[in-house]
């Protein structure tokens, strides 16, 4: 990863075609005037999905706070240092995953924009072709047995090479010609495995999947899914 100071802020990036990358290339309104916008996904806020001029799609998203923080600032963080900055430090992970050959996508770059003590900040990352995120995909058509039990080795193989996901949730797994992927690694971490931060992983994918079948009746997930799932990933990490 390299980084560069802008008369904003900083730029960081990853992969060499975003090496020229400007702080504007950050903000969706460049891409639409270009007609690069090719999609978009709507959740608590909006992640697009712009066309490069080589072809390539990527994903760009903005840092915005949760919460009750959020009411009051929307997207604005202490700044202690670039390399602790919330996009900068989901790149340097992202960049350490994939090249240790984890299912993540591809990072690209950050941009933080400084302003006094605080910074805002954004990220693009690859676009994983085809992927559906598995709440989507689960609304439509169940998954198999089979690929429950794959999506259970896919986490142990996360945890046992200490990789901590803040927010292990079913929206924030992507499944892409039958290769699952993990997305979202804000405020993620290496850390020690232990068998406690691994569980409480574990039970918050679990509460997600509930929460998300209470809201569609429909939604392919049952106690048989999440049991197979358990049973993958106890034949790679035993909890």
């Amino acid at each position: 990863m390299q980084i560069k100071t802008t008369p904003l802020g900083h730029i960081a990036w990853c992969e060499p075609s975003a090496a020229n990358i400007t702080p504007e290339e950050f903000s969706v309104d460049i891409w639409q005037s270009q007609n690069a916008v090719v999609g978009q996904s709507t959740g608590r806020y909006t992640t697009w999905f712009v066309k490069t001029d080589t072809s390539q799609t990527w994903v760009l998203r903005h840092y915005w706070r949760g919460g009750l923080v959020g009411k009051i600032n929307r997207d604005s963080y202490f700044y202690t240092g670039i390399k602790q900055t919330r996009a900068v430090a989901e790149l340097t992970l992202l960049e350490t995953l994939h090249q240790q050959g984890f299912a993540v996508p591809r990072p690209i770059a950050a941009n933080v924009t400084r302003c006094g003590l605080w910074y805002r900040a954004d990220i693009i990352i690859e676009h994983v072709a085809g992927a559906k995120d598995l709440v989507a995909q689960l609304s439509l058509n169940p998954i198999t047995d089979q690929q429950w039990y794959e999506l259970g080795q896919v986490i142990a193989k996360f945890h046992l090479g200490g990789v901590y996901h803040a927010d292990l949730n079913a929206k924030n797994i992507l499944l892409a010609q039958q290769t699952f992927y993990l997305i979202d690694f804000d405020r993620g971490e290496i850390r020690q495995p232990d068998k406690r931060w691994q569980q409480a992983n574990l039970n918050r994918l679990l509460r997600s999947f509930n929460k998300e079948h209470g809201k569609q009746p429909k939604l392919a997930f049952s106690a048989q899914c999440w049991q197979q799932l358990l049973d993958g990933y106890r034949s790679v990490n035993p909890l």
